[in-house]
C-alpha cells in the first residue's frame, strides 16, 4: 500500500507546478548554458536563470551542474527531461485532440523521416491512405535519424522512417526495408570511369561521408567498408542529408558511401562511378518507429494501420533494395 505522506507530496508537487518551467527545463536540458536557452526561447537570461532555481527548489533536487567551465544536467536532470519531454508532446497534442471531438474523420499525420528514403511499399502506402482517407492530411518532415526518434520520443510527429543504432524500449519498432550500400565517386575523380578496380585502388583517397558514420552510430557497417578501403582517414565534407552527400561526391571532394539503389539512375547518368568493393556490400536496415504511448488521431491511427499491414504482407526478399 503506497506511503500516504508520499502520496500526498506527490498530490501537491502534481497540483502546485507550473508547467512552463518544465517547457523551459527541455529547452535548457539541449543548450550548452542559460544563456544559449535564453536565446533560443527569447527570454532575458534571468528568467531563464529563474525558472531553472524555482524547478530547482519545487523539486528540491539540484536539476543542472553548473559550475565554473560546465554546464551538464545532473541524475536528477536527465531523469526529468526523460519524463518533461513526453509531457511537453502531450500538452502540444491537446490541440489536435479537441479538434478531433469536433470532426473525428479528419486528421494530421507528421511523418519524420531520414532523407532520401527510397521505398515503393512506403509510397504505396501514401497512395492508400490519400484514396482511403481523402480528408485526412500529411506533412514529411527530413532530418538526421537521431533527431527523428527525438521527435517521436517527444510526440511531436506521429511516427518515424530512419535507420536505428540502439532501441528505445520506450518506442515500437517494425524493419521497413533493408539497403545496400556501396563507395562512388564523381566525374571529376581520377578513379571515375576506370574499370577492374580493387580495393588498393582507393588506398589514401579523401572521402566524405554522413555525420552517422562513424562506429557508435547507425551506419556502423559502413564505417567498417570505408576502413577496410584504406581510405584516409580524415573525412573532408559530411551532412546528415543523403542528398547533400551525394553532392560532395559528384563534386569530387572524395569518395563516399550511398545506397545503391537509390543512385542507380545516377551511375547510368553518368553522375557517379562505383568503385570496390562489390561483393557482399554492408546492409543497413530502415525501420518504422512510433510511440505506443502517444494517443494517435484517427488518420494517424489508420496510417500507421496500413503501414504495418503493408510491412507484413510483404516477404522481406522483396523489402530488400540492391
Amino acid at each position: 500500500m503506497p506511503d500516504k505522506l508520499s502520496t500526498d507530496s506527490a498530490e501537491k508537487l502534481a497540483r502546485d507546478m507550473d508547467w512552463n518551467l518544465l517547457r523551459t527545463f527541455v529547452v535548457l536540458a539541449k543548450s550548452n548554458s542559460i544563456t544559449d536557452a535564453a536565446e533560443k526561447m527569447r527570454l532575458k537570461q534571468p528568467t531563464i536563470s529563474s525558472a531553472l532555481k524555482r524547478l530547482e527548489d519545487r523539486l528540491d533536487k539540484r536539476l543542472i551542474d553548473r559550475s565554473p567551465g560546465n554546464f551538464k544536467l545532473t541524475q536528477a536532470g536527465e531523469l526529468l527531461e526523460k519524463e518533461a519531454i513526453e509531457i511537453h508532446g502531450a500538452i502540444l497534442r491537446l490541440n489536435t485532440l479537441m479538434r478531433e471531438t469536433v470532426d473525428e474523420v479528419r486528421g494530421h499525420v507528421q511523418i519524420a523521416m531520414a532523407s532520401h528514403v527510397i521505398c515503393p511499399l512506403f509510397d504505396n502506402t501514401l497512395t492508400e491512405f490519400h484514396k482511403t482517407h481523402p480528408f485526412g492530411t500529411l506533412s514529411i518532415d527530413i532530418s538526421a535519424s537521431r533527431y527523428v526518434i527525438d521527435k517521436v520520443m517527444a510526440r511531436r510527429a506521429s511516427m518515424a522512417i530512419c535507420l536505428v543504432k540502439d532501441k528505445n524500449p520506450a518506442l515500437e519498432y517494425k524493419r521497413l526495408f533493408r539497403e545496400y550500400f556501396g563507395l562512388f565517386c564523381g566525374p571529376s575523380h581520377p578513379l571515375f570511369g576506370l574499370k577492374n578496380l580493387t580495393k588498393a585502388d582507393l588506398a589514401g583517397h579523401s572521402t566524405v561521408s554522413f555525420v552517422t558514420d562513424h562506429m557508435s552510430d547507425a551506419l556502423r557497417q559502413v564505417t567498417l567498408m570505408r576502413a577496410d578501403a584504406d581510405l584516409e582517414d580524415r573525412v573532408v565534407g559530411t551532412s546528415a542529408n543523403l542528398e547533400e552527400v551525394r553532392r560532395l561526391i559528384m563534386a569530387g571532394l572524395g569518395i563516399g558511401p550511398l545506397p545503391i539503389h537509390v543512385v542507380k539512375r545516377d551511375i547510368d547518368d553518368g553522375h557517379l562511378w562505383r568503385l570496390p568493393p562489390y561483393d557482399a556490400p554492408p546492409a543497413v536496415d530502415v525501420y518504422a518507429v512510433w510511440n505506443p504511448k502517444a494517443r494517435l488521431n484517427r488518420a494517424e491511427q489508420a496510417f500507421l494501420d496500413m503501414l504495418l499491414a503493408q510491412i507484413d504482407k510483404t516477404p522481406m526478399s522483396e523489402r530488400e533494395y540492391i
